[in-house]
Parts: C-alpha cells; structure tokens; sequence
C-alpha cells in the first residue's frame, strides 16, 4: 500500500469515526432528554451552578487578603473573578454530569461499533 493509498485510508477511516462519534453524542442527548427541549435543563443547571460560584469568589477573595501580604483591592477582585470563574465551572460540570455522561456514552458506543467493523475489514475471520 503507498502513502496515499494509506493516508486517503487513514482519513476516511478518521472521517467516519467523527461522524458517528457525532450521531452517537446526538443519539445520547436524545436520549436523555426523551424528546423534551434542552434549554430548561440547561437553565436550571445554570440557576444552581451560582451557588458554587459565588462560594468559590468569596474564597477567592478572602484568599487574596492574608494579613502577611500588601492588601490590593484590584489583585482581590482579581482572585475573586478566578474563584467565581472556577467556581462557575465546575458547578455546571456538576450539575450537567448525567447529561455529559449519557453524551460520552452514546459517541463511545458509536465509535466502538465502527472500529469493530474497521477492525473486521482488516482482519476477515474464515470460518471454514
């Protein structure tokens, strides 16, 4: 097999790994959701990744107020958005989880069924 021959191979092969990545991510979220809109879900997760946020600002900030260094309001602010950041972050992370799982689950399956069938093109099994 030359280069190109290879490489085209390589290249449709990565293509339809992508794709039914793809449709197995779609097929997750669908299944998750049975058909009802994301946007509520996605709402909802956000109104409960506040908490953690404005946990993590407060730490931050406090943080940036030791007693042994210079006290800055602009370098306590700053921790602060990074807190309320890292806070907000994980707190979607948190409450999208099952969401997130389902969407992994999906592509994974789709994923192992066509390099089951690469796998199967490459290495025919004789029965006889």
């Amino acid at each position: 097999m030359s280069m190109n021959d290879w490489s085209r191979s390589s290249v449709v092969y990565g293509r339809k790994l992508f794709h039914s990545g793809m449709d197995g991510a779609r097929a997750g979220r669908e299944s998750f959701l049975q058909g009802e809109p994301i946007e509520p879900y996605l709402s909802e997760s956000l109104r409960n990744a506040v908490v953690p946020a404005a946990i993590a600002a407060l730490i931050g900030f406090l943080g940036s107020c030791s007693e042994s260094r210079q006290r800055s309001a602009a370098k306590a602010l700053g921790y602060g958005v990074l807190g309320g950041a890292i806070g907000f972050g994980a707190g979607m992370a948190w409450e999208s989880r099952r969401l997130s799982a389902s969407v992994a689950s999906g592509a994974m399956k789709s994923i192992g069924k066509v390099r089951d069938e690469h796998w199967l093109e490459k290495n025919p099994i004789d029965y006889a």
